[in-house]
């Protein structure tokens, strides 16, 4: 689309979200760079409808694979929610309702939320009684062990970093699959698990809900092939998966609701289909005809389909667009030339148009315009805005920097997941402006993570985000901007590969800090701070739309694992009328 267009959709979009339908409630966060708040979101906060029926098929339609099934390597939205409740349980989980009691710490596989002691420096967990595996077999404590420490394994890269940062002893450290252990992490008895830390960790407790602390018996180690078939902890086991293309899901029979307060298991079977495009995805689900009337979708619907939904009252009261607490920046490679420079870093703040990609990626009543780093969620509601950079971008001050850098003309790669491609064009014609020439490389989907996690294939820019594991500015900028955590396969968070010692040694204060008030105030002026320096730019601030069928209950966005339905609550209103 012309940007005319694209511009005249996205008031169109606006009118039409203004003018409301069933459900809708709650507003956006503050205001964005360009100006005033945005309408309601779609049934932001509510759960759709009503309670679930046990029994039938749940579907989910999916336009990839999953990335990693592993828990030591599941590090994804939607693919952590998918995973945590349904095929394994963790330690620790979240409450499942939505809104604010979802960020609630609850026990999962544990009693309790853990126990401190050592001034902070020492965490001890208890397992209940009667947990078990999918064959019946007891959940132990040194399963839990086992899989903390595979999430050290080179060949098993892409899962969480926290073991690494926390735990003590772990230098050179490379996983159990040779017979080496922690000696950090401690079993004595098959229910009781301690871990030693580096330094004191208050939130400890918020990262053992991380698939890390899920357990995985050395027994059942299949290497990189475990992804195929985790083994189930969880209310459900994997009857079949057939990779790209579909997963069955069945019933644990020695998963006991006892023992567990937060998963409802109603559906008999979730089946997921993957390989199916964006569009068609929505469409079915629009239409809800069938079986389709039990589906969801699995990721954000698309973008161009937001005029077949907010204006129909029927369609939109099926719409969940949750305020989500993640930042969608454009990464760029700091390790090399041309954004070694930090001028010309700096120049790409200027260059690119931000108003584009919002219209891009829906319009503004499904983004903003992205003004810093940390999301509001973890900056007091509103983001900063150290640059006042005009949302449009102001492409005569980046060819001035450009310039000043030597780099009047530059020509770049871009790397993006299909599914991203409209808003990788509307950078492209921004940045266009400023005489940067962008070659835009698609990925699919299900591998996009991998490839640009990879040192040897990272591109000169990649489009991703990120979104705090848990409501902490420990797990945002750490892991996007400490250069400590890049890896050479398998790197999260740190696309751009920034190295700068000032902000190491920064953060490394920060997380020394015992005053959690002390502490948030200091990651947000660090978070200034980075904007100045320019690793990357900040581009949306999304809400992540996604369409329920007309069969379906119990639905509604986890306000931490952002971006997904909670699986864990979940069903239909009619099994019969579902299709297995």
């Amino acid at each position: 689309m012309t940007k005319r267009t694209q511009l005249a959709l996205a008031t169109a979009l606006v009118a039409a979200l203004a003018l409301g339908a069933s459900g809708c409630s709650g507003t956006t966060k503050g205001s964005s760079a360009a100006g005033g708040s945005n309408p309601a979101a779609a049934n932001d906060g509510k759960i759709l409808g009503g309670t679930p029926v046990k029994g039938g098929t749940l579907t989910v339609l999916s336009n990839q694979d999953f990335a990693h099934l592993d828990p030591a390597r599941n590090w994804t939205m939607p693919t952590m929610d998918f995973g945590t409740r349904l095929l394994y349980r963790t330690l620790v989980t979240f409450k499942a309702e939505p809104g604010k009691a979802g960020s609630e710490l609850v026990a999962d596989l544990a009693t309790d939320l853990g126990t401190p002691s050592n001034g902070g420096r020492t965490w001890t967990f208890t397992l209940k009684e009667g947990v078990k595996y999918e064959d019946g077999s007891p959940i132990k404590a040194q399963d839990v062990k086992y899989n903390v420490e595979r999430s050290f394994s080179p060949d098993l890269t892409g899962g969480p970093d926290y073991a690494a940062q926390y735990l003590a002893g772990t230098e050179g450290y490379k996983g159990p699959l040779q017979g080496q252990h922690l000696d950090s992490v401690k079993t004595p008895d098959d229910r009781t698990i301690v871990f030693e830390l580096k330094r004191p960790v208050a939130e400890f407790s918020a990262t053992a809900t991380l698939p890390t602390f899920a357990p995985v018996p050395q027994s059942q180690e299949k290497g990189t092939q475990y992804d195929a078939r985790p083994f189930s902890s969880g209310p459900y086991k994997i009857e079949s998966y057939d990779r790209d293309k579909k997963l069955v899901l069945v019933r644990n029979e020695h998963w006991d609701p006892g023992t567990d307060t937060v998963r409802k298991a109603y559906p008999d079977r979730f089946v997921v289909v993957m390989g199916l495009k964006g569009g068609q995805i929505d469409d079915r689900i629009i239409a809800g005809e069938g079986p389709d009337a039990s589906t969801v979708q699995y990721a954000d619907m698309r973008p161009e389909s937001a005029p077949k939904v907010l204006p129909e009252p029927e369609v939109k009261a099926r719409l969940l667009a949750e305020s989500q607490g993640c930042t969608e920046m454009l990464h760029l490679n700091n390790s090399r030339a041309p954004f070694d420079d930090p001028k010309v870093r700096e120049a790409m703040q200027y260059a690119v148009d931000k108003e584009a990609v919002v219209t891009a990626g829906g319009g503004p009543a499904l983004n903003e315009v992205a003004t810093a780093y940390l999301p509001p969620s973890l900056s007091g509601g509103k983001q900063a805005d150290v640059l006042k950079i005009a949302p449009a971008g102001d492409p005569a001050k980046a060819k001035e920097l450009l310039k000043a850098a030597g780099k009047e003309t530059l020509k770049v790669s871009l790397s993006v997941s299909t599914g991203d491609k409209g808003k990788a064009e509307a950078i492209q014609q921004g940045l266009a402006r400023a005489g940067i020439e962008v070659v835009i490389d698609t990925v699919d989907p299900g591998a996009y993570y991998d490839v640009i996690g990879d040192l040897s294939t990272t591109p000169d820019m990649t489009l991703a985000g990120w979104c705090p594991d848990y409501p902490s500015g420990s797990t945002w900028i750490p892991f996007v901007f400490d250069g400590r955590t890049i890896k050479e396969k398998g790197n999260q968070g740190n696309y751009s590969q920034f190295r700068d010692e000032a902000t190491m040694k920064r953060i490394d204060e920060i997380n020394a800090m015992a005053d959690a008030k002390e502490a948030n105030r200091a990651w947000i002026e660090l978070d200034a701070a980075l904007m100045a320096k320019s690793p990357n730019v900040p581009l949306l601030l999304e809400r992540k739309p996604l369409l329920v069928g007309t069969n379906v209950a119990g639905a509604f966005g986890h306000p931490v694992w952002t971006g997904t339905i909670d699986y864990g609550t979940v069903g239909l209103k009619d099994p019969s009328k579902s299709q297995g």
